[in-house]
C-alpha cells in the first residue's frame, strides 16, 4: 500500500537537464499528441495535429480574432512590423540584458546623431539600472522591434509605443513593465521594446504565439491606420502595381501558390475584378521572365515549385545591392552594379579578401548581425555578413582588411583528443595525456582541456566527471565539427586587420607597414588595375620611392634591392620614436623585448601604429612594447606574464607561472 507523501528520488548526474519525467507538461502533452498520431480535437484529420500550444498563454483569443479579419481590410490598413525575441535571462544572462540596453541607446540613432533615450509609460527618461534590478530573477524577457509603414510622417515615436503597450496591457489583462528606445538611424524609424517576462501578479509572462505573431502587429498597424487615416484607393492601386515588378515575393505571389490545384497548375482569369485580372497577368509575365513560371495552356501557368525560396533570396540580394551602392555613394566612390559581390563564406570557391573597409552596419538590430562594405583589390565591392557585432573587434573605416572564411571542420586539437580517448577506453585527462606523449607538456595538454570544456559549454558535446576526467565519445571528430558550425553562425568569417593605416597615411608612415610587407613578400596579393585596385598599385610605387629616399632600398636597373630586414627596421625605427613621447609621459624609461626573454607587468593599454598593435606593460621603473593581442583586453590594469618568441608573444594569464600559456 503507497501513501500520498511518499516519494521515491530519482538520483542523476551533476548538472543534469533530467529524465523524461523531468519535462514540462506542455511537452508531455505533445509528446503524447505526437505518438497518438495527432488524432485529437474537434475537426482533426486523420495523422495530423490540431493542438500545437500556440494558443497557450495570454492574448490567444485576442490574436485569432486579430488574425481572422476580412483578408481584403488588410489593403486600407497601413501596415506595421513586428519583429519579436524571446531571451532567457536568469543570473548569467543579465549581464547580456545590461549589454542589449546599452546597444540600443548607442550613439547616433537620434534624428540629431545623438545617444537614444531610455524612456517607458510614465517617464520621458527612463531608468535602465532600476529596470534591470526590477528583472534580476526574471526567467525570460522580450525584445521586440516596432516598425511602422509610415513611421516617417510622425514627429516622435513615444506617444505612439505608449499606446501599443497600453493596448497590449489590456489585450493580455495584466500591467507591463517595459522600457523604449526610439531609432531614426534607417531608412524606417523604429521603436526597441525590451518587456519583461513577469505579470502583475509576479507570475511568469506567457503570451500566446499568435498574438507574437499576429495580434501585436494588428494593434500597432490600427494605431497607424487611426492616426494618419486608411490608405486611399490611389495609394492601394499604385502599390499593387509596384509590386508586380518588384523581384522579391510579394502578396501577389502568396495569392498565386494558395490557388495552385493539386496538378500544380494555376489558372488565370475568373472573376468580375478587371483590377485584379490585369495585375494578376502582369505578375504572371514577370515570373516568367524570371524563369519561375511557364504558360503551359492559354489560361493555365504552371509555377516553378521554389518560387517562393527563389525570389526571397532575390529580395534578400536586392536589399544588399541598394546597401552596397548606398554605401559606396556615401563615401564618393563610384562604382557599377556588376562590380558588387555578396561574400558567402559557405560557398567553396570563397577565397581570401582583401581590401579597404568601407563602412560597418548592421543587418539585423534585433539578433545584432553585422555586414561589412569592403572595397576589394580584385576591383570589387564586396558585402560580408561578419556574424554578431561583439565577434568583430571594431575596425576604423579605411582600415586595410583581409575575409576568409572560418574553418568549420575538426581542429587538429580535436584529432589529439579523440586518438587519446581512443587508446585509453574512451577517457581523457592530462595526466592520461602525458602519459600516452611523454614529450607533451602540461600547458600543451591544458590547452586540449580548455577546448573541452568550450565544447560542454555549448551543449553536451563531451561529459566531465566529477574527478575532472572527460568522456569522450567514438564519434567525437563529428562532434567538434558540428560544434564548429553553431559557433561559425555567430561569426561566420575571420576578419584580419593588415593596417588600422588607411592608404594615404601608409605612404610616408615611419614604420612597416602593410606596403612594406607587400613589397617584399614572396607571394604578394594579386591586385587588379582598376577601383580600389589601382590606388594600392599606385600606393605601392610611391612607397617604393619613399623607401629609396630613406636608404632603405635601392634601384639596380629594372629591379628594386631593399635592405636585409628592412621590415625589422623600420618597426624598431617606428617603437624607438614612439618609446621616446611615452617615456616622458609616463616617467619611464623604455626596455626593448628581446627574444626569448621573459616579458612581465601590468598591461596598461594598446596602441595602434603603423606596424601593427603593441601592448604597454609597465613595470616599476621601466615599460616595454611587445605585439599586442586580443586576449590581453580581458587583463587591462592586471599583471601578465609571457616570453618574447619572434614577432609574437606566448602569454600565461590568470594562471600560475608553471600553468598553460596563450601563445
Amino acid at each position: 500500500m503507497r501513501y500520498d507523501d511518499e516519494f521515491e528520488p530519482r538520483l542523476g548526474k551533476i548538472r543534469s537537464r533530467g529524465s523524461k519525467r523531468g519535462r514540462r507538461y506542455l511537452h508531455q502533452v505533445l509528446r503524447a499528441v505526437a505518438l497518438a498520431g495527432g488524432n485529437i480535437g474537434r475537426g482533426a484529420k486523420s495523422g495530423t495535429s490540431t493542438f500545437h500550444g500556440n494558443r497557450i498563454g495570454r492574448g490567444a483569443g485576442v490574436g485569432r480574432v486579430l488574425a481572422a479579419r476580412d483578408r481584403y481590410s488588410a489593403f486600407r490598413v497601413r501596415r506595421a512590423i513586428v519583429k519579436t525575441r524571446i531571451v532567457k535571462i536568469g543570473k548569467a544572462g543579465l549581464k547580456a540584458a545590461r549589454t542589449h540596453l546599452r546597444y540600443i541607446q548607442r550613439d547616433g540613432v537620434t534624428r540629431d546623431g545623438l545617444p537614444g533615450e531610455l524612456y517607458d509609460a510614465d517617464n520621458e527618461r527612463a531608468d535602465g539600472k532600476a529596470f534591470l534590478e526590477r528583472s534580476d530573477g526574471d526567467r525570460h524577457q522580450f525584445r521586440f522591434i516596432v516598425s511602422a509603414e509610415d513611421a516617417v510622417e510622425y514627429e516622435e515615436l513615444k506617444g505612439f509605443t505608449r499606446r501599443l503597450m497600453k493596448q497590449m496591457e489590456e489585450d493580455l489583462d495584466t500591467r507591463l513593465d517595459w522600457v523604449a528606445v526610439d531609432h531614426y538611424n534607417t531608412g524606417h524609424p523604429h521603436t526597441h521594446i525590451v518587456l519583461r517576462g513577469k505579470d502583475d501578479r509576479g507570475r511568469d509572462l506567457v503570451i500566446a504565439r499568435e498574438y507574437i505573431a499576429r495580434g501585436m502587429r494588428e494593434r500597432a498597424a490600427e494605431i497607424v491606420t487611426f492616426d494618419l487615416g486608411p490608405r486611399t484607393d490611389i495609394e492601394i492601386e499604385h502599390k499593387l502595381r509596384a509590386e508586380t515588378e518588384d523581384e522579391r515575393f510579394t502578396g501577389h505571389d502568396r495569392n498565386l501558390l494558395r490557388e495552385v490545384d493539386a496538378e500544380g497548375i494555376v489558372r488565370f482569369g475568373g472573376g468580375d475584378d478587371r483590377f485584379r485580372q490585369t495585375l494578376r497577368a502582369a505578375r504572371l509575365q514577370k515570373l516568367r521572365r524570371l524563369g519561375l513560371a511557364e504558360e503551359v495552356a492559354p489560361g493555365r501557368w504552371r509555377l516553378a515549385d521554389d518560387l517562393e525560396q527563389v525570389l526571397r533570396r532575390m529580395g534578400e540580394r536586392g536589399d544588399i545591392i541598394k546597401t552596397l551602392h548606398r554605401g559606396m555613394a556615401e563615401k564618393g566612390v563610384a562604382r557599377s552594379a556588376r562590380d558588387y559581390a555578396i561574400y558567402d563564406p559557405a560557398d567553396e570557391r570563397a577565397g581570401r579578401v582583401v581590401g579597404r573597409l568601407v563602412a560597418r552596419g548592421l543587418s539585423d538590430e534585433l539578433n545584432d548581425r553585422h555586414y561589412l562594405i569592403v572595397d576589394g583589390i580584385d576591383g570589387r565591392t564586396h558585402y560580408a555578413d561578419i556574424g554578431r557585432g561583439d565577434a568583430t573587434e571594431p575596425i576604423p573605416e579605411g582600415a586595410v582588411v583581409a575575409l576568409r572564411p572560418k574553418p568549420v571542420g575538426p581542429r587538429k586539437v580535436d584529432q589529439t583528443i579523440a586518438e587519446i580517448a581512443a587508446a585509453n577506453g574512451g577517457r581523457y585527462e592530462v595526466d592520461i595525456h602525458l602519459r600516452h606523449d611523454p614529450t607533451a607538456t602540461a600547458e600543451f595538454a591544458d590547452t586540449h582541456v580548455r577546448r573541452l570544456e568550450a565544447m560542454r559549454r555549448l551543449g553536451d558535446i563531451v561529459e566531465r566527471e566529477p574527478n575532472g576526467t572527460w568522456i569522450i565519445a567514438p564519434d567525437h571528430l563529428e562532434r567538434a565539427a558540428a560544434f564548429e558550425r553553431t559557433r561559425s553562425r555567430a561569426a561566420p568569417m575571420i576578419v584580419e586587420t593588415l593596417s588600422a593605416l588607411s592608404l594615404d597615411k601608409q605612404i610616408a608612415a615611419d614604420g612597416a607597414t602593410w606596403l612594406d610587407r607587400e613589397l617584399v613578400a614572396d607571394a604578394p596579393e594579386p591586385v587588379r588595375d582598376v577601383g580600389f585596385g589601382r590606388e594600392v598599385r599606385q600606393a605601392l610605387a610611391r612607397r617604393r620611392q619613399w623607401l629609396i629616399e630613406q636608404k632603405l632600398a635601392r634601384q639596380e636597373q629594372d629591379r628594386i634591392v631593399y635592405r636585409a630586414n628592412v621590415l625589422g627596421l623600420l618597426r624598431r625605427r617606428e617603437l624607438a620614436r614612439v618609446a621616446g613621447q611615452l617615456s616622458g609621459e609616463l616617467g619611464l624609461q623604455y626596455a626593448e623585448s628581446q627574444p626569448g626573454g621573459r616579458v612581465q607587468g601590468i598591461y596598461r593599454r594598446r596602441i595602434d601604429l603603423a606596424s601593427g598593435r603593441f601592448a604597454l606593460i609597465e613595470k616599476s621603473r621601466e615599460f616595454t612594447l611587445v605585439p599586442w593581442r586580443p586576449v590581453l583586453e580581458r587583463n587591462l590594469g592586471k599583471h601578465v606574464s609571457g616570453v618574447a618568441r619572434g614577432d609574437t608573444v606566448s602569454w600565461s594569464l590568470g594562471r600560475k607561472r608553471s600553468g598553460p600559456s596563450v601563445s
